[in-house]
């Protein structure tokens, strides 16, 4: 039997590798095998592990990296003990193959001790672009010691060979997202609101918003604009979500705490929301604004707004409901006026996701299955003539 072991740090990443990890589980040719790091064993993320335990998935081992600060050094002291964790926890599964997702630095680590100990690995969701953030950098590395590839798009998986990785081992599935969505059996409005101890209006709005970490200034003009603007429409209410622990993340948490305590009324600020609370949320809001790649991804599905701000996810795949702006007060002002207008809605009503309309999960397992030992030895690098 082979076994397959999968890597989760956040919330983030798990919640869209869930269903790929239940067809593994379930399936008696594999032997599940999970590995739980990151902000999942943090206080300040509200402990997310517990949904892990709650989806009743058998944990092997939990590895606490110490996210604690938001400063470069922080960051690299996390790397260092994941990469050494990691690598032990490796060498006593003895996994056939590693699944990671995405571009956070915790998965880069995992990968590093995977590759390291010479254990193939299948990256999902390689080939994006997020230029506003220091993940391109981990995403594309990961793809470069990876085996595997799955990618979200056709347009990505051109990326892939263009690092280098030869085209036999790239499968375009679409994107992991959508399958969460299909599988979540949504809550009320008035469960949710129970959930998050917060009543939704007439106009209601989700703020996500982390640093543009491949810039060294801080947070706090752009955000300091978004805070301006939604101050102005008093109208709307408010669910603002923590900012990842990126380097200065916790500036804007801050902010986002002061404006809450000034706005209670319509305003409140959750440290995780856990995926069923997050997607049934989409349904009964309006839009949401910031930058968070859950905008691109899993969005337009609910054919809700996205204005999404800045350069994070610049260069990113987007659909026809996501508004482009800068972090200015006018700029944010129009989009958010745009998104209310009649001729916008008429847009959102037609809005197709580029990431797929699901089974992504599905694919990917049956891929899984036909590869063989054979297949895993890491090959030359590809050049594309």
């Amino acid at each position: 039997m082979k076994k397959i072991c999968f890597i989760t740090g956040s919330r983030a990443d798990y919640g869209l590798l869930t269903p790929l990890m239940s067809h593994i589980k379930n399936d008696k040719n594999f032997i599940f095998q999970l590995i739980v790091t990151g902000t999942h064993l943090s206080k300040k993320h509200n402990f997310t592990i517990k949904e892990i335990i709650k989806d009743k998935f058998k944990i092997d081992y939990s590895i606490n990296i110490n996210v604690k600060g938001y400063k470069h050094e922080d960051i690299c002291k996390s790397m260092s003990i994941a990469t050494k964790n990691i690598s032990l926890k490796l060498k006593a599964l003895k996994p056939d193959l590693i699944i990671l997702l995405g571009d956070r630095y915790e998965i880069f680590s995992a990968c590093s001790a995977a590759f390291v100990h010479q254990i193939p690995i299948c990256h999902l969701h390689g080939g994006e672009l997020t230029r506003g953030s220091i993940d391109d950098g981990f995403r594309h590395s990961i793809t470069k010691m990876s085996n595997f590839h799955l990618v979200s798009n056709s347009k990505y998986a051109d990326r892939v060979i263009q690092l280098g990785e030869n085209p036999k081992n790239i499968y375009v599935v679409g994107g992991f997202g959508v399958d969460l969505i299909k599988k979540t059996k949504l809550l009320k409005k008035n469960e949710l609101e129970k959930n998050l101890d917060f009543k939704f209006g007439s106009k209601n709005f989700l703020v996500t918003y982390h640093p543009e970490t491949t810039s060294n200034k801080s947070p706090k003009k752009d955000f300091t604009q978004i805070l301006k603007t939604l101050d102005r429409f008093k109208d709307i209410k408010i669910i603002f979500t923590q900012s990842n622990p990126d380097f200065k993340g916790y500036i804007i948490n801050q902010m986002i705490d002061k404006f809450v305590k000034r706005n209670k009324s319509r305003c409140c600020f959750i440290n995780s929301m856990g995926q069923q609370n997050y997607l049934s949320a989409l349904s009964y809001i309006d839009g949401v604004l910031g930058n968070s790649s859950s905008g691109l991804l899993e969005v337009p599905t609910f054919k809700k707004a996205t204005i999404n701000i800045g350069k994070r996810q610049e260069d990113r795949m987007k659909a026809t409901s996501v508004i482009d702006v800068k972090p200015l007060y006018k700029s944010i002002s129009k989009a958010i006026k745009k998104t209310y207008s009649k001729k916008f809605k008429n847009i959102l009503k037609k809005t197709v996701n580029p990431y797929g309309a699901g089974g992504a999960s599905e694919k990917a397992y049956k891929i899984l299955k036909k590869i063989n030992r054979n297949q895993n030895k890491k090959g030359k690098f590809f050049d594309r003539t």
